[in-house]
């Protein structure tokens, strides 16, 4: 029976490590071991804990101009532009980039939720309209699913990206209220009849888009949310439908009165909203994603009646608050597999990892984030060449994951294409890019594409990471190395037979283990790393090429 009674004791590496991988980019050694002392409740009590940006926003530096400028454009808004919008959304892409690889804790993984759950491409909005969408979804994405919701009503990135600011009363467009319904909140269910789904239909929609009338892109972001501070846009009252909006069964045959003035208006869009969060299926649909994204692909319906109704249920008597859901989730028995007899049969390693997942996680990993340029004394090379080139347009959209310019509104179909879900993140198109990973970061050179040999900036020097990281125990002795290279990298302990592959083969090429502990030797002696690099790049070849490690 599945279970979110909570896990007692301390974590151990295993679970601690597994919770960081599915919780975090920023996967450390040095961040398990913490991790494996404390209980899961303290541990995942520190993921959730908002964590501030390393910097509020980008800056541009001018090429034509000396010394660095470190130009702001972005907040306070209204600042004027320094330079074209498509290239400055390679700055704004590149900071988000930036924060997620250095997060400590879960915020930008629920963020890249929310941009799943809710998405805009970058080419359908202004660099500085993107800039303050990936802020309200990262204001949002560990306070209140309803408060978010509404407030992405009148994002200026949305409002243009699903065609509401062309909405009127005399020509309503029904494209935001669509998704709104199907996509952000209520999900359609199955289909009964024509124009009617188990949750809602087409009639509600036509409704809906009369509330959603009038609602427009402020461009100048002169307009800001009270209560986030973050650009919004505005309502033109004299394009609103005024009219009492009734909606069908489905919503208990709700009448919506219709607002005159704009606060009235508000008054009326939060009441559309009430209703629609009003009905179990918002919360239960809302779970579902969140045991997708974070735990498996498959919801049989004892995890539907064990897991997903009781954590719904908890997301509404905490009227839609984020967190309590993923702390039930997190410190659950069942997240950790230790709600049945076997602990090793469907939660560990039963996700394949997304391309940011692998990359990102990778770099932390082996410790390369600190080659990455300043942001700040080297703005071009650290948003340019290495985020928008090497991350965005190199590791993540050759591996099938173009980040920020998803196909349609829907978004990755890694994470919603039914029923495969996070396998199609691994398929005969990508797997050239995921397996090039590690000669990517041995050799410092892209591998594939185009200009194969063109730097990517980090590159994993392996003798040096052996000898100084502090990972090791003993880097002199083999087996132990393998071992605890293993332990970290994989997410379950490897058998017998495919720890002496590693081991015999792989690491000590059938040669005595005598061998390694002189040439290791030589190597601290002589500082000639020659022939001590040939078998951890095996190894680490090897592994990052194995089954178990493109799984979480």
């Amino acid at each position: 029976m599945a279970s979110l009674n909570p896990l007692q004791g301390v974590l151990g590496t295993r679970q601690a490590a597994h919770l960081l991988r599915r919780t975090s980019f920023k996967y450390t050694k040095s961040k398990v071991d913490a991790m494996a002392a404390q209980s899961a409740a303290d541990a995942v009590s520190a993921l959730l804990a908002p964590q501030p940006f390393l910097m509020d926003q980008p800056v541009y530096d001018d090429p034509a101009t000396d010394p660095v400028e470190n130009i702001t454009w972005l907040l306070p808004p209204g600042l004027d532009l320094p330079a074209e919008d498509f290239i400055l959304r390679r700055y704004v892409l590149g900071w988000w980039l930036n924060e997620a690889l250095h997060d400590p804790g879960i915020g930008h993984k629920m963020t890249l939720f929310f941009h799943q759950h809710m998405a805009i491409s970058a080419s359908s909005a202004s660099n500085a309209m993107y800039f303050d969408y990936l802020n309200l979804l990262h204001w949002g994405s560990l306070g209140n699913f309803k408060k978010l919701a509404t407030k992405l009503v009148l994002d200026n990135a949305m409002l243009r990206y699903l065609n509401n600011n062309e909405n009127t009363k005399n020509n309503p467009n029904e494209n935001f209220a669509r998704e709104f319904f199907e996509l952000f909140t209520i999900g359609k269910g199955p289909q009964i009849g024509p124009g009617d789904y188990t949750n809602y239909t087409e009639d509600d929609i036509v409704q809906a888009a009369k509330v959603l009338t009038g609602f427009r892109v402020l461009g100048n972001r002169s307009v800001s949310d009270p209560e986030t501070g973050i650009p919004s846009g505005i309502i033109n009252v004299n394009q609103h439908d005024t009219g009492n909006k009734t909606f069908s069964d489905k919503f208990q045959g709700t009448t919506i009165t219709g607002g005159g003035t704009t606060l009235q208006i508000i008054q009326e869009l939060n009441d559309f909203v009430d209703m629609i969060f009003a009905q179990e299926e918002v919360s239960k649909l809302f779970c579902r994603r969140i045991y997708h994204f974070f735990v498996s692909r498959i919801i049989t319906d004892e995890i539907e009646s064990d897991i997903i109704e009781p954590l719904a249920a908890t997301m509404r008597n905490n009227n839609y608050e984020i967190k309590p859901v993923l702390q039930q989730l997190f410190e659950s028995q069942h997240f950790y597999d230790q709600d049945d007899s076997d602990n090793s049969d469907e939660i560990f390693g039963g996700l394949i990892k997304s391309p940011l997942d692998t990359v990102f996680q990778s770099i932390n990993f082996f410790g390369l984030d600190s080659q990455i340029p300043s942001p700040t004394l080297n703005v071009a090379r650290h948003y340019g060449t290495f985020y928008s080139q090497t991350i965005l347009n190199h590791m993540l959209s050759l591996a099938g994951m173009p980040l920020f310019f998803p196909n349609d509104v829907a978004g990755y179909p890694g994470y919603y294409q039914e029923p495969d879900y996070n396998r199609q993140f691994f398929n005969s198109s990508t797997i050239i890019a995921r397996y090039k990973l590690p000669a990517m970061l041995l050799t410092g050179t892209r591998q594939i594409g185009g200009a194969p040999n063109a730097p990517i900036i980090l590159k994993l020097d392996i003798a040096q990471w052996v000898e100084n990281s502090g990972f090791f125990s003993d880097a002199s002795d083999p087996y132990a190395l393998v071992q605890e290279f293993l332990r970290y990298t994989l997410p379950e302990e490897p058998s017998n037979d495919r720890f002496n592959y590693y081991y015999l083969t792989v690491f000590l090429d059938n040669l005595p283990p005598a061998d390694w502990t002189y040439e290791w030797q030589n190597y601290l002696d002589t500082g000639d790393d020659t022939e001590v690099k040939i078998p951890l790049e095996r190894l680490v070849n090897a592994v990052m090429y194995s089954p178990e490690f493109q799984t979480m």
